[in-house]
């Protein structure tokens, strides 16, 4: 059956889009399923990086599945619920407190793009490949589901991906800033959970700080009084207390989310 099938190994949790059979095409219970599992990550506090990716070496995610889409998105109704609940698997990602990492091989295409635009660092292979043709298939993207990727691309790439309907290969969404970095297929795990062992060595307050203030940066609005108070926070906290008594006394910081 397909699934979203959520593992935790330390301080690192993954999340993998398990459908081989189509690609790991994504249908609703999957969007439900990893929404839900976004949840329980969310309160894990033991939790330091969670990684999302994509069942097997041929897909990250090929998009959704289209053979559903005749059943369970036919009406107005049916097609509201069924996007407002995709939206939301996409915010509870974005809005994760800990770190994310989109581990990318293969297709990474409609769905599967949004879900790694969702995603704070995005590491793919030389051969995946990003687009989202749904102009060839007569339906538009759900305004709740571009908002992400025209964050992350900008409106030119959008258009470019949206209009021509083109795959761009990993070298062009490098380049046109849809990538953190692009490395060989042999590479590809390695690099990935290297990432997020860096990403775990640093303190996990701060992680979710930095998150939190770089969304609100982007909305444009001046910081009022309290918020420039409320970004030292980490005064009161033992984990900064920790890592300047670690750079004293030359040794590893030990973290504690404290």
């Amino acid at each position: 059956m397909p699934s979203i099938d959520l593992t935790i190994q330390g301080e690192i949790a993954t999340l993998t889009l398990n459908n081989p059979d189509k690609l790991n095409a994504i249908n609703l219970a999957m969007w439900r399923e990893l929404f839900e599992n976004c949840q329980k990550i969310a309160v894990h506090r033991s939790i330091r990086c969670v990684i999302i990716r994509g069942a097997g070496n041929e897909a990250f995610a090929a998009g959704g599945d289209l053979e559903e889409f005749v059943t369970a998105r036919t009406t107005l109704d049916q097609a509201l619920h069924y996007h407002g609940e995709v939206a939301q698997a996409l915010n509870a990602i974005a809005d994760c407190p800990h770190p994310t990492v989109a581990l990318i091989r293969g297709a990474c295409i409609g769905g599967g793009l949004e879900i790694a635009g969702a995603c704070d660092l995005r590491i793919a292979s030389e051969n995946a490949k990003f687009g989202a043709p749904i102009n060839k298939l007569g339906f538009s993207m759900y305004p709740g589901e571009m908002e992400g990727l025209l964050r992350l691309a900008g409106p030119a790439v959008m258009k470019e991906i949206l209009l021509e309907g083109r795959i761009l290969n990993a070298r062009e969404a490098y380049e046109k800033g849809l990538l953190t970095r692009v490395v060989t297929d042999a590479q590809l795990e390695d690099e990935v959970f290297a990432t997020a062992r860096r990403i775990g060595a640093g303190a996990p307050l701060v992680a979710g700080w930095h998150k939190q203030w770089i969304k609100r940066l982007l909305d444009g609005r001046p910081l009022s009084d309290e918020e420039k108070a409320a970004s030292f926070a980490f005064l009161e906290t033992q984990d900064y207390k920790e890592g300047l008594a670690a750079f004293l006394e030359k040794r590893k910081p030990v973290f504690k989310a404290q």
